[in-house]
């Protein structure tokens, strides 16, 4: 069996790291042992699904290393969501239903009432077709339940009927569908609810592992319902942790928390933003991996928790430092380039260690080429002023820094913050920064003559 997964996102907004976690999840899956990985947008919401928006979620996966093996469009799909909706109406398996959402909320309340759970009771099974041509008279619009395998032929006489199922995060689940109300798999509209399409597209495609959010656990025992009644085998399915904030508030695509374009249009590294979202809420270290085969070799799914994957989005920027701190000259070379900068590996590997993003290194270019605001106190000025007699003689090398302090040490007495930091301030404009034994030799000899007042 070829490994088959899918991540279908609906098109009506921009994807966030939430969003993030099981499209990696997904296609890590995927990729360990060999399979595909299908982006399939559940785009039949015609009146909010954008172009723009799909467009924008491939761009975003794809900038976090995940290349779909096939894109599909489940509004290009219509006809065979039609032929299924029809195969289980013969058989009796979907029926409709007259009520109005404000009655449906009166007869749950009145059940809640009575210390009973609210689940349909199937009222619509019951009417004639006669009751329903004056229903339809009236102007009302059937939805359309699926009737759950819940009973032994009586479908008004429900019994326990546990389905079970081996979970790849969670191990042995189960749900009672007697628990269950009959699912709405077609709205009083027409259109279809995520359920159905999502079931045929599995079929059709031959998706072998669904792996989603937790939220989606009751989901499972209906859904698998519904692929037997269609004569199909399930998928094998997986139900991860979700990623919150670090007070438990879930994500939302509408607020745009933390959407993977802002993170990318702030210069984060998309093997970051992968990282936290992969290894957040499992047994693993939350740690920056270097590359997707890093991550592919890490990945695993029996790792993840049952409790919540909080996350604190500062610690993005730690993961994103460690990682710029170790980025070799060629893989950032370009992106310099890019900024303005007139790249070299001098000056890359001096100032990579004090960047959180790549896009930093522009601010050290800038002490390099000035001009820049030098800072001198009233009390280091004598002090600069016999730093600039006492700079070395020839061309400005690594060791320069070491001979300059050491001749200034012994000239004036000074020590330790005292004799670096007015060297820093009045070459530099800042308190801190790179090394200034390796900036030295990139600002040159006469900038920092120019420097020294």
């Amino acid at each position: 069996m070829t490994v088959t997964v899918r991540f279908a996102p609906s098109p009506t907004g921009h994807i966030h790291i939430g969003n993030s976690r099981p499209a990696l999840y997904n296609w890590l899956y995927a990729k360990k042992a060999g399979g595909r990985f299908i982006l399939r947008f559940d785009d039949t919401d015609l009146e909010r699904s954008k172009q723009e928006y799909a467009d924008s979620i491939e761009k975003d996966l794809r900038w976090l290393g995940i290349d779909p093996d096939l894109i599909e469009r489940q509004s290009a799909r219509f006809a065979s969501y039609d032929a299924a909706a029809q195969k289980l109406k013969d058989a009796g398996l979907l029926y409709p239903c007259y009520e109005t959402p404000e009655e449906l909320e009166r007869r749950r309340s009145r059940q809640r009432a009575l210390g009973r759970p609210p689940v349909y009771d199937r009222a619509g099974l019951k009417q004639t077709d006669d009751e329903r041509a004056a229903l339809e008279a009236e102007g009302r619009k059937p939805h359309w339940r699926f009737l759950l395998p819940n009973h032994d032929g009586n479908p008004f006489e429900t019994k326990r009927t546990e389905v079970i199922w081996d979970d790849l995060c969670r191990g042995n689940q189960a749900v009672d569908l007697a628990s269950l109300s009959d699912p709405v798999l077609i709205r009083g509209d027409g259109t279809y609810l995520y359920t159905l399409p999502s079931i045929i597209d599995d079929i059709d495609m031959g998706v072998s592992h669904v792996i989603r959010g937790e939220d989606h656990v009751a989901n499972t025992g209906v859904q698998i319902a519904i692929f037997e009644a269609l004569g199909a085998k399930p998928p094998i399915f997986g139900h991860h942790n979700l990623l919150t904030t670090r007070d438990g508030e879930g994500l939302s695509k509408r607020k745009g928390a933390l959407s993977i374009g802002s993170l990318r249009e702030a210069g984060l590294e998309p093997m970051s933003v992968a990282s936290l979202a992969v290894l957040t809420g499992t047994s693993q270290a939350v740690e920056p991996v270097p590359n997707m085969d890093a991550l592919i070799e890490k990945f695993d799914l029996t790792s993840v928790s049952r409790s919540s994957a909080k996350f604190d989005p500062e610690e993005l920027k730690g993961l994103n430092a460690r990682l710029v701190h170790e980025l070799p000259y060629e893989a950032v070379s370009d992106r310099l380039a890019g900024l303005g900068i007139r790249p070299s590996a001098e000056f890359w590997n001096t100032v990579r260690g004090n960047c959180e993003t790549v896009g930093d290194a522009a601010q050290y270019w800038q002490i390099i080429v000035g001009p820049i605001e030098g800072r001198v106190e009233d009390e280091d000025r004598d002090f600069i002023a016999k730093a600039k007699e006492l700079l070395p003689d020839g061309d400005i090398t690594v060791e320069s820094w070491g001979a300059w302090t050491g001749a200034l040490k012994a000239e004036t007495g000074r020590k330790g913050r005292g004799l670096f930091m007015p060297l820093r301030r009045v070459l530099t404009g800042m308190d801190h920064g790179p090394d200034m034994k390796a900036m030295l030799p990139l600002i040159g000899r006469q900038k920092i003559l120019d420097r020294l007042p």
